[in-house]
């Protein structure tokens, strides 16, 4: 089967490209990239349009799976969805310490049954230290509890995890006997190590050290997550500066962040326990709750109280971040996008939907950033930062996974209200060459295979 998609401008920061020219598909892989139009058995007309590698998300919550061993699949209300109606292809799941079930399986389970995007899935530290008996995230682990966390570990890499992941803050007993023995896993494998530091705002700098440190020690590479929510009270400068400092002396060091100025996390996490107020100089109404008999409401001391001892799991949105803060670490050039999905049954954060019609949106309609810059933002640079082999690139060989967007309309139209609503301007996705979605609307769930490394 040949796809021939024509007339539209392309952008491959892989290879450089910045042209109208065409792309033919064959077999599901990019056979040719070119001023002609060679025969195909489908064309594809994207005049007036950018055709660039489908876009890849390396920090994602990945999607449930139920009692029977298959994943939550609503075309309408899963994270991949969302992803796939905005462009995304390829996803890295399993960020912040957390996997659904164990990552090895899960990879398994996409190639049994596909999925609506392609995925590739991090080892999630705080999964197997809940799976070796750890199970207060307050204390420390046992050295037999740390030898089984790094075991598990290793075990997930073998089965082809593109890396590990840690949530400092949200098992805040871990040591550095424990970060660095859960590490030393990726040492010498270049998979990287991703991190929800321990701690943010004031503290941040103290926390990117701790991290830092242990990779550099180990010569791991080190992949900051969503960087806004940590930084993005006033310290982003210095932290920028902080992560620019250990690149130029050699470290391998990167970061990500979304285009939102509110987190989101569990009621019952460790971000709000005790101290949050001020480490935040917010009141409780800054915080919003996105399920359950308060589903939209802010908080009150009193509510807040209840519904974290009655709801623990509770999605909430924290509205804190300081918009020109983010803004900073998006037009960074060391700073890739990614989401920091996380869907709960349709309920969430509209990030999950928005992130990456977003960043064109605010940032290169309005002349922030080029559009090729986003690009590269979106596709090669965190394709490159995992090993993804055949994604984030449009060179022949590469994986046929193509987004299609008008670069004057698109925009995310998802709200904390309504946080699932598809975007506008993002014609059509493919995915191996075949069409996955168009204008919105997903045309086959099931396209998406893991990605291994």
């Amino acid at each position: 089967m040949k796809t021939l998609v024509h007339g539209g401008r392309v952008i491959d920061p892989a290879s450089g490209i910045d042209s109208k020219l065409n792309v033919l598909i064959e077999d599901g892989r990019i056979a040719a990239v070119c001023p002609g139009e060679p025969p195909a058995d489908r064309r594809v007309d994207a005049a007036g349009k950018v055709v660039c590698p489908g876009f890849v998300d390396i920090h994602v919550h990945e999607d449930p799976v139920d009692s029977s061993g298959r994943l939550y699949d609503d075309p309408d209300r899963s994270v991949f969805s969302c992803m796939l109606r905005m462009g995304v292809t390829t996803v890295v799941g399993g960020n912040c310490g957390a996997n659904v079930w164990d990552p090895g399986d899960y990879l398994d389970i996409v190639d049994r049954d596909g999925a609506f995007v392609n995925v590739a899935m991090l080892a999630g530290h705080g999964y197997f230290r809940t799976l070796a008996g750890a199970a207060d995230d307050y204390a420390p682990a046992s050295d037999e509890q740390v030898r089984a966390m790094a075991d598990g570990i290793r075990r997930a890499l073998d089965r082809g995890c593109a890396g590990a992941s840690f949530g400092i803050r949200y098992a805040p007993g871990m040591d550095k006997r424990e970060l660095l023995a859960a590490m030393a896993p990726l040492r010498g494998t270049g998979k990287p190590a991703a991190c929800h530091l321990r701690d943010d705002a004031a503290a941040v700098l103290d926390a990117l050290a701790e991290f830092a440190d242990a990779a550099g020690s180990l010569g791991v590479p080190a992949q900051v997550s969503h960087i806004g929510s940590m930084a993005g009270f006033g310290q982003m400068e210095a932290f920028l500066a902080a992560v620019d400092a250990r690149r130029a002396s050699g470290q391998d060091i990167a970061c990500d962040c979304y285009p939102y100025d509110a987190f989101s996390t569990g009621l019952g996490s460790a971000t709000y326990d005790d101290g949050w107020l001020e480490r935040y100089g917010c009141g409780y109404d800054a915080l919003e709750l996105c399920e359950g008999a308060y589903k939209g409401r802010r908080c009150t001391e009193e509510i807040f109280r209840k519904e974290r001892a009655a709801f623990p799991s509770c999605r909430t949105v924290c509205h804190v971040m300081r918009p020109e803060e983010v803004e900073k670490a998006l037009l960074h050039p060391g700073v890739m996008l990614a989401s920091d999905a996380t869907m709960h049954l349709g309920q969430g954060h509209p990030r999950a939907a928005g992130t990456f019609p977003r960043l064109i949106a605010r940032y290169v309609q309005p002349g922030k950033l080029s559009l090729y810059d986003a690009v590269a933002k979106m596709t090669y640079l965190p394709a490159m930062r995992y090993g993804l082999k055949g994604k984030g690139a449009l060179r022949p060989g590469a994986d046929g996974d193509i987004v299609i967007f008008d670069p004057e309309r698109i925009r995310d139209t998802a709200t904390f209200a309504d946080p699932i609503r598809p975007p506008e301007g993002v014609d059509m996705v493919l995915i191996g060459g075949a069409p996955a979605a168009k204008d919105g609307h997903i045309l086959a769930p099931a396209l998406g295979r893991s990605v291994r490394v």
